[in-house]
């Protein structure tokens, strides 16, 4: 007598978890794999093994952290829908700024979930995007709405600030991009008008609370 097997899986949403820390990948899979509708089918720890591991497995939604080894979270995103342009991202993160956020979203993230929040926000996340919504936490999405308009900084501009944020001189920052002096007082002088500030030091509080640079 043949049997059939049953998969019980067939009906579940598939979701891949992309996090560097062990430790959060498996309590993130263990919060997933509780639930009765969702299964994990992929863990990915840095972006390119979240790109190759997306393509063997096709799962309906992923999780995915923004810091990540080498290939970050955003452009690992961007790389998967440059080829599968309907896949589904819920980013989880620590990054709180309005930056981080519009980068995610622009990239093509569906959800925006804070680490720090109940997990019940995390499958809230997931079920509304699997249904073909948006979800954004209302911490997010006030984040976003403070997002002022005409703040966005060109390329050499972020450069620039990066720079200023790891406490580079003016000297130091024309050295390291080939520039003159007063073409980066110029950038500085740019950076403070587009993020509102008086000087420096504020500039760079401002860039680190928005998450527009990163101390690593």
């Amino acid at each position: 007598m043949n049997t059939v097997n049953v998969d019980n899986n067939v009906d579940k949403v598939k979701v891949m978890v992309v996090d560097d820390h062990p430790l959060m990948r498996v309590g993130v899979a263990s919060i997933v794999n509780a639930r009765s509708d969702m299964t994990v089918v992929a863990q990915a720890g840095t972006g390119e093994e979240a790109v190759t591991l997306f393509f063997k497995h096709k799962p309906d939604i992923t999780l995915m952290d923004l810091r990540l080894p080498k290939m970050s979270g955003v452009d690992a995103i961007r790389s998967i829908r440059e080829t599968y342009p309907r896949a589904r991202f819920v980013v989880l993160t620590t990054y709180e700024g309005d930056a981080d956020i519009h980068r995610a979203l622009e990239a093509g993230a569906q959800g925006y979930v804070i680490k720090g929040m109940p997990y019940q926000t995390l499958v809230e996340a997931l079920q509304r995007v699997h249904k073909g919504g948006r979800f954004l936490p209302p911490p997010v999405a006030r984040a976003l709405a403070s997002r002022m308009p005409d703040s966005e900084l060109s390329a050499r501009e972020q450069e620039v600030l990066s720079l200023l944020a790891s406490g580079k001189s003016n000297k130091d920052i024309a050295a390291s991009l080939h520039i003159s002096e007063a073409t980066v007082k110029c950038h500085v002088s740019a950076i403070l008008l587009r993020l509102n500030v008086s000087d420096r030091t504020e500039a760079v509080v401002t860039a680190l609370q928005r998450g527009l640079v990163h101390l690593e």
